[in-house]
């Protein structure tokens, strides 16, 4: 990107407190002093309970900013339950054609991953609100190196193997819970050859045990090849037993490849990762 250059900022999950105005304005201010354009989009304010507008709304301002050819990029700064409902009502032979790259996650996991299922376009899991955090000072040097100088800081993240010794594939997932939101849908990813990212914020032994118990019975454990977990925060914040390592090594198998890093996830000091793209 160039100094000047256009970004969108949107919210297609739930909306934001009244209470955020304080922070979104700090964002805002942050985004411009490093030299971006931030352009907010509706729908972003909480309006009736969770919704800052109705599903077609929220796709409706999503649309537009891919309709923008100034717009490089569009962040998604939500995050919760309802990110879903948008999927309907999103053009995805516009979405193919432009240019501009979708970041979000947590429940933004669903439209990232309907994305590429849809077109094989490229998005980032990242949450942009990393800017404003504790861990601002790091967040800002790998945003601004990546964005203006190229170097992929922002995208660098150290991993330890735990189970095998390597792995490759094109990654797709995200955030557990929400990636089975897609299950039996048309915006589930083709998990054949696939790495499959799984983080979570929520959520402790039962939980985890159900959703890979899904996994497992949907066959996606027999098409991947590897598995990349990042943070599980409260089964790790609980010292939760068994642990996560050890649930996924029990459902998914002895011989499918796992790493692990403490970089990608709803940490503040979490670092990006390009769903779409193939790592090794």
């Amino acid at each position: 990107m160039k100094k000047g250059s256009k970004i969108a900022i949107v919210g297609c999950s739930n909306g934001q407190p009244q209470k955020n105005h304080e922070k979104l304005e700090k964002l805002y201010s942050t985004l411009s002093e490093l030299g971006l354009t931030p352009v907010f989009g509706d729908c972003i304010y909480e309006k009736e309970s969770v919704f800052s507008g109705t599903g077609k709304e929220r796709a409706e301002v999503l649309m537009n900013f891919y309709r923008d050819k100034e717009i490089q990029a569009i962040f998604d700064i939500s995050g919760g339950d309802i990110a879903n409902e948008i999927l309907p009502y999103l053009d995805y032979e516009q979405i193919a054609e432009s240019d501009a790259v979708f970041w979000g996650y947590s429940d933004l996991t669903t439209i990232i991953n309907a994305i590429f299922s849809k077109t094989g376009k490229k998005s980032v899991l990242y949450q942009v609100r990393n800017l404003i955090s504790k861990d601002a000072p790091e967040q800002i040097a790998d945003f601004s190196a990546t964005f203006f100088r190229g170097t992929g800081d922002l995208f660098s993240f150290q991993y330890e193997m735990i189970q095998k010794e390597s792995m490759q594939g094109i990654v797709v997932g995200g955030n557990i819970r929400c990636l089975l939101k897609l299950a039996g849908t048309a915006y589930w990813p083709d998990m054949n050859g696939k790495i499959l990212l799984l983080e979570s914020l929520g959520g402790l032994v039962p939980q985890m045990t159900a959703y890979l118990n899904q996994l497992k019975q949907i066959g996606v454990f027999e098409q991947i090849n590897g598995i990349l977990m990042g943070t599980f925060t409260k089964m790790e914040e609980e010292d939760a037993a068994p642990s996560m390592t050890e649930l996924v090594k029990r459902y998914a198998g002895r011989e499918l490849p796992i790493a692990k890093t403490e970089k990608i996830g709803h940490g503040t000091n979490a670092k990006g990762i390009v769903i779409g793209q193939e790592i090794e």
